[in-house]
Formats: C-alpha cells, sequence, structure tokens
C-alpha cells in the first residue's frame, strides 16, 4: 500500500489537539549507525506510534479499533521501506519477510504487539515492535542478509489474551470470537477488521519447527532494573497463567427479616475465601502469585442477602506443577468455607497460558551479546505473560527486558527512555546474527 509521508499520517491520524499534551517527546538517542541501530529513527517511530490513539486518559489501540488499524498501517509502510514483504495472516497477525541466503531454513522470528490496553500507556509492546523493526532493518541495510529468511511481527491482539500467538500454536477455540473486546466489538469483529479470517482461526496453527527460534524486547514492567542500573535483563522463563470462574451459591434472603446465625450469605464465604487466597500464596515458599480480580454479588440490592456470588481467581507461576498445587489447595479452601457458612462453591477454569521456559542456547547468546557490546545484564524471570510464551510451542525463545521507569504499566504513566530501548534493540540485532549461525 501506499506509504504517506510522517506529516501526511500524522495529520490524518491525530486525536483532537487537547488530547497531545499526554503524549510523552521522546529524547532523541544519538545514532548509534557503527553497529546498524538508528536511535533517532526509533525515537521517531515511537512517537508517532504514541501520537496514534492518544487521549488525555491514556492511549487506546485496543484490538481492531481504528487507531490499531493506524499504528499497523504506519508499521507496514516502515517494514516495506525495510524491504520486508508484508502479510496478514487468518490470525490477525501483521508479518513482515525478509529472505535468507537459504530458502531450505525456517525463519527467524522477532517482534511484540502495538495495540495498548484501554488508557495505556506508549511503551508496552511498542518499544519491542520497533526495536525489533530497526534491528530487522539494519540487518536489511547492511547487505550481509542472514541465512535464514527473517520475520517481523505484530501479533494481533495480545492485550486481551494473546490471541494472536495463541492462535499460530493452536491454542484458539472458535468459541472464542464470540467473546467481547473493549469498543464494543466482539474478538471475531475485530480479528476480521485487521484482516484476519475468524471463521478459519483454527486453521493459523502451525507445526513445530515452523520458526527456527523467536526473540521478543519488551519493558520490564517491574522497577528490578531501573532500581539496579541494570541495562538489559535476560528472561530465563514466562509464568504460566491459569484463570478460573468461581461461583459462591447460598440463599437470597431478606436482610432486614433473616437473623445473622441462619443466613446462607454467599458474599460472606466469597470474602473468606479471597482473604484465604491471599494468605495461602503468601505462605507458599516461591516467587508465586494469586488474586481475586473481580467479584459479582447477586442480586445485588442493599435490603437482600447475596443469594451467589461470582469472582475470578488467576494463579501464576514459572512451574506449572505450583499453578496445580496452588489450585488444588484453594479448592480445599473454598470447600471448607463454603460448609462452614452453608454454601456451595464450584471451578471452572476458563484460560490457560503455559509456562514457557527461555532454551539456554538463546539465554547465553543474549548474554554474550550484550557483553560483547558492553552491555550491564541480569538473568531474571517474567511475571507477565508475553506472545513468546505461545511461540515457545512451536520454537525455542528468548526475551529481553529493558528498565521500566518505577515498574509503572498498562497506565500512561509508563515510561522507559529511548537510550534504554536503542541499547536493548543493539543486543537484539547482535543475538540475531549469533543466531543465525548457531542453529539450522
Amino acid at each position: 500500500m501506499p506509504h504517506p509521508t510522517r506529516r501526511e499520517f500524522l495529520a490524518r491520524t491525530a486525536p483532537a489537539a487537547a488530547a497531545f499534551a499526554s503524549v510523552p517527546r521522546f529524547a532523541r538517542a544519538f545514532r548509534t549507525l557503527q553497529d546498524g541501530v538508528d536511535g533517532e529513527r526509533l525515537a521517531s517511530r515511537m512517537e508517532a506510534i504514541a501520537r496514534i490513539g492518544a487521549t488525555p486518559e491514556g492511549a487506546f489501540r485496543t484490538a481492531g479499533s481504528d487507531a490499531d488499524l493506524a499504528a499497523r498501517e504506519a508499521f507496514t509502510g516502515w517494514l516495506e521501506e525495510a524491504g520486508f514483504a508484508v502479510r496478514t495472516d487468518l490470525a490477525g497477525n501483521l508479518i513482515g519477510r525478509l529472505p535468507g541466503t537459504d530458502s531450505s531454513l525456517p525463519p527467524l522470528l522477532t517482534g511484540s504487539h502495538l495495540d495498548s490496553v484501554p488508557a495505556g500507556g506508549n511503551f508496552d509492546g511498542v518499544a519491542g515492535s520497533i526495536a525489533s523493526l530497526e534491528a530487522a532493518a539494519a540487518i536489511a541495510a547492511s547487505g550481509a542478509p542472514l541465512r535464514h529468511p527473517l520475520e517481523v511481527v505484530d501479533f494481533f491482539n495480545e492485550e486481551n489474551g494473546k490471541t494472536g500467538s495463541r492462535a499460530l500454536a493452536g491454542e484458539v477455540t472458535p468459541e472464542e470470537m464470540d467473546l467481547p473486546v473493549y469498543g464494543g466489538l466482539t474478538l471475531g469483529q475485530a480479528l476480521a477488521r485487521v484482516g484476519g479470517s475468524p471463521e478459519r482461526i483454527t486453521e493459523a496453527a502451525l507445526e513445530p519447527g515452523h520458526y527456527a527460534g523467536f526473540l521478543e524486547l519488551h519493558v520490564e514492567q517491574s522497577p528490578t532494573l531501573a532500581t539496579e542500573g541494570i541495562d538489559i535483563g535476560v528472561v530465563e522463563g514466562i509464568v504460566g497463567i491459569r484463570r478460573f470462574r468461581v461461583r459462591v451459591s447460598g440463599f437470597a434472603n431478606h436482610a432486614g427479616t433473616t437473623a445473622m446465625g441462619i443466613r446462607r450469605d454467599a458474599l460472606v464465604t466469597a470474602g473468606r475465601f479471597l482473604v484465604a487466597v491471599h494468605e495461602e500464596t503468601q505462605a507458599w515458599p516461591g516467587r508465586q502469585v494469586a488474586t481475586v480480580g473481580r467479584i459479582e454479588a447477586h442480586p445485588g440490592a442493599p435490603n437482600v442477602i447475596p443469594g451467589a456470588v461470582d469472582l475470578t481467581l488467576e494463579i501464576r507461576d514459572l512451574r506449572m506443577e505450583t499453578i496445580e498445587a496452588l489450585y488444588q489447595r484453594f479448592q480445599e479452601l473454598g470447600r471448607e468455607i463454603a460448609r462452614r457458612n452453608q454454601t456451595d462453591i464450584t471451578f471452572e477454569q476458563y484460560y490457560l497460558s503455559r509456562a514457557a521456559p527461555c532454551d539456554p542456547l538463546f539465554i547465553d547468546t543474549l548474554e554474550a551479546a550484550a557483553e560483547s557490546l558492553g552491555v550491564s545484564n541480569v538473568r531474571m524471570p517474567s511475571g507477565a505473560g508475553h506472545d513468546a510464551q505461545s511461540i515457545a510451542v512451536l520454537a525455542p525463545v528468548g526475551m529481553i527486558f529493558v528498565p521500566s521507569r518505577d515498574g509503572i504499566s498498562h497506565s500512561p504513566r509508563e515510561f522507559t527512555s529511548v537510550a534504554d530501548i536503542t541499547s536493548g534493540a543493539r543486543v537484539l540485532l547482535e543475538s540475531l546474527r549469533r543466531l543465525d549461525g548457531a542453529l539450522d
């Protein structure tokens, strides 16, 4: 498609002038052209994406929205400008491809996502997408292509279920297409808007070995690197996530005439269960976390004892065995609490994202690349889910974290300096070159 000039593009996609006050001005990084990464261009492109969907409340580039489409259009133009052939697959993933010198080899994949949460920031996903673009563009411009084909991806709907990457791993079901996404769309409607095919979503699945490997750069979303003054984190693994719908059933009755001792109050059971989840998780050794993130009492009237409560339970850890053990314990505690309060409790899993250890070769390569560039680094886990988690079903993966100021994420206040993103892009570029020689 024709690529507009930056002035034309911003004029077409810019929101109301008042919203510009919420868009940060990205400090220009020095040009690091000696190793191929252009810090100034990276800053300019970060700022261009930040303007898309900007509002005084934060960024709104939710999947399938007009802003998401505009960001994808800009990304497509930049990929084509760098010499990549661009397509959208059945799962809505935007993919640019550069041929390698050996067409028999599977491609190396790099990238992240451009969509945001509602009222989000300008670094989560975007930093990794633009850094991958700049590293790939450096390879394309170097006159020394990789042996492997190189693909750069903007995954569809990372923020509301990792739909694009999970579909490649065969983990998305047709039933998910009816789920709502922000903006009044169903997931299927959002997918169709970006050029995917909700009717053929299961056909997007790839076979293991389709990719030689995947590297993702992402902001840390935690304060460790910024606090300790370390340039990048080399991710050891990405936590698994299981989510459950929990229903507590009691008996709705008059709040004024029903004595306290005979009540079957579903909300009391739910509240005690919430506390038990919090305390039990803290009592276990390790880094596991568990969260009750949503709770709704029925019928929800001030003068009626709640007869039913719906809540969500999420458990995360690097080991799926720990998640399962915690879940079993929560079931035991929930049933005991429900029994004491003359209520019932049931659990239904509705979301699974498996823990993904990063490949040892990729971890070692990222560390060696960082050391060769004089970039300080440390190994660390990822407590948030990422697209690399899904791709790990298909190929070995590695991840680079860059610092997040104050650990703030999913917020307009999230911030990572362009210098830090540029540093991460340099490590990404060097790692792609090294892995190209090490992988079949």
